[in-house]
């Protein structure tokens, strides 16, 4: 199979990337929302999130089959360096190396933005996810055990490290 196509996610992909997500959300403990999002909540997340960070989309056959971002991974001046990623696959092309394309991109466009350090939540039992942060180049830090509630369960969620760039400048990196 042919790789994707890696680009940067527009307003008018919001359609498709809530339907790569709805499943999942109302299906899955894979997120911890409770309701799929509209399409027009959905063009606002990749606004924010391209605004500072980074949102990608994997294109195969014209067809948008999955997609990734970094957004903050805390508030605080002193996370400034340090993302939260996630990446999404369309059930057709799962197993496909759709996951690991969007990641290898938004890496370097993250990368490229100045962060340092990515980390990635993984809600628990889910061996394809860690299987591809793993492939990715993470490693599992640690579990956040019993954090959320979903579907009438509590559900842990590991977390996941993987540095950006190697060396650490002396003082303020920016």
């Amino acid at each position: 199979m042919n790789p994707p196509t890696i680009r940067p996610a527009v307003a008018g992909d919001a359609a498709a990337v809530r339907d790569i997500y709805a499943p999942i959300v109302a299906d899955t403990t894979i997120s911890f929302e409770s309701e799929p999002p509209d399409v027009a909540t959905m063009a606002g997340r990749i606004a924010t999130a391209s605004a500072h960070h980074a949102w990608l989309v994997a294109e195969r056959g014209g067809q948008v089959a999955g997609y990734a971002y970094g957004g903050p991974h805390r508030a605080r001046h002193a996370y400034r360096f340090s993302t939260e990623v996630s990446v999404y696959v369309h059930a057709d092309h799962r197993g496909a190396g759709v996951g690991l394309a969007l990641y290898r991109a938004l890496f370097e466009a993250l990368t490229a933005r100045g962060y340092w350090h990515a980390y990635a939540g993984i809600t628990q039992p889910n061996a394809p996810s860690a299987a591809l942060h793993a492939a990715a180049g993470f490693e599992r830090i640690g579990r956040f055990p019993r954090v959320g509630y979903k579907f009438g369960a509590w559900h842990d969620v590991d977390w996941w490290y993987r540095p950006l760039q190697e060396d650490h400048p002396e003082g303020d990196p920016a």
